[in-house]
C-alpha cells in the first residue's frame, strides 16, 4: 500500500512538472504582441472611381524581421479595377511578400501600398480583408462540413452562391459524387481529399461571396495542365474581380493582362506575354525551360 501510494505521488509531481513547463510555453504566446497593429478599427468611407488603381504599390521595399537583404525592392506597380495579373518569378524571388502585404500579413519597410486609393495601413483589418479572397499556397481545409469551408469568408453564403464558385474551381465533378454534397464531413486538414481537389476547394473557398479583390498564391501547383486551363478559363469568364496569378508557370500567366516578372527581389520586366518574350531574358528564360 506504502508503494502504490509513492508511485502515485511520483506521477502526480510528473504531471506538475510538464503542465508547470506547458503553462509557461502557453504563455509565452499570450505575451506575444503582434508586429502588425490596427491602428484604425472603424470603417471607412472609400471616393475611389474607375480611374483610381484597384491596388497600387508606390516605391514598396520590404525586407523580413533581423534581415538586412530586401525581400522586395522598389516596387512600383499599378493595378485597374477588373485587370488579371500574373506574377512569376523563381523560387524566393519575392512572389508572395508581394501579395501578403496587400492584406496587411506584413508592413512595407518603405513606400506604400494601396487598395482603392486608400492606404492599407488606414483601413480596419476587416474593412480591407473582406475585399480579398485568397488562396494560399499551401491548400488547408478545416474540419467540418464542405458547406462550413465553402462559408469560411462569407457565413451566410447560398447554395447557388457556393455552386458557382466550386463550378468555376473546377470541382463541381467530384462535389455531386461525394456522399451528401455539402454536408459532406472535412477531415483535419482535408485528408480526406487529393492535393488536387484540396486546391480546387479553396480556390472556391475564396470566390465564394465575390470578392473585390482574388490572390492566388501559386494555387494550380497540384493540378494537371488541362484541369489548370479549363480553371483559368472559367475565372476569365465569370471573375470580375482583379485578379492576381501567382505562379512559377509561364503558361498560368501568359494571359494576364499584364505579367509581373521578378528576380530576387527586382522586376525585371513588366508586360504581355509576347512582348516579355522580346524584351526580358528571365521570363524568356522561364518560358523555353518550361515549354520546349
Amino acid at each position: 500500500m506504502l508503494f502504490r501510494s509513492l508511485v502515485t505521488v511520483a506521477n502526480m509531481i510528473i504531471a506538475l512538472i510538464k503542465a508547470q513547463t506547458c503553462a509557461k510555453r502557453i504563455n509565452e504566446v499570450f505575451d506575444t504582441k503582434p508586429s502588425i497593429v490596427e491602428t484604425n478599427s472603424a470603417p471607412i468611407e472609400i471616393t475611389a472611381d474607375a480611374q483610381t488603381p484597384k491596388i497600387e504599390f508606390q516605391n514598396v521595399s520590404f525586407a523580413y524581421d533581423n534581415n538586412a537583404k530586401y525581400a522586395i525592392k522598389n516596387l512600383n506597380l499599378k493595378i485597374m479595377p477588373g485587370e488579371t495579373i500574373g506574377i512569376i518569378g523563381g523560387t524566393g524571388s519575392g512572389k508572395s511578400s508581394i501579395i501578403n502585404l496587400i492584406p496587411r500579413f506584413y508592413d512595407a519597410s518603405q513606400g506604400a501600398v494601396f487598395v482603392d486609393g486608400v492606404n492599407v495601413n488606414n483601413y480596419s483589418f476587416h474593412q480591407l480583408r473582406s475585399k480579398i479572397g485568397l488562396v494560399p499556397q499551401k491548400a488547408v481545409l478545416f474540419k467540418g462540413t464542405l458547406k462550413e469551408n465553402l462559408r469560411w469568408r462569407k457565413q451566410d453564403a447560398s447554395l447557388e452562391e457556393m455552386s458557382k464558385a466550386v463550378k468555376i474551381s473546377q470541382s463541381e465533378e467530384f462535389v455531386n459524387e461525394l456522399d451528401g454534397k455539402y454536408d459532406y464531413k472535412v477531415q483535419a486538414g482535408g485528408k480526406n481529399f487529393s492535393g488536387g481537389q484540396r486546391q480546387r476547394l479553396t480556390i472556391a473557398r475564396a470566390l465564394v461571396g465575390d470578392p473585390e479583390i482574388v490572390i492566388m498564391d501559386d494555387s494550380a501547383s497540384a493540378l494537371d495542365f488541362a484541369t489548370d486551363a479549363a480553371l483559368r478559363k472559367a475565372i476569365k469568364e465569370n471573375v470580375k474581380s482583379t485578379v492576381i496569378l501567382v505562379s512559377q508557370r509561364a503558361g498560368t500567366v501568359r494571359n494576364a493582362d499584364k505579367i509581373v516578372v521578378l528576380e530576387n527581389g527586382n522586376v525585371v520586366g513588366i508586360g504581355k506575354h509576347k512582348e516579355l518574350l522580346e524584351c526580358c531574358p528571365v521570363y524568356k528564360e522561364i518560358y523555353d525551360s518550361q515549354t520546349k
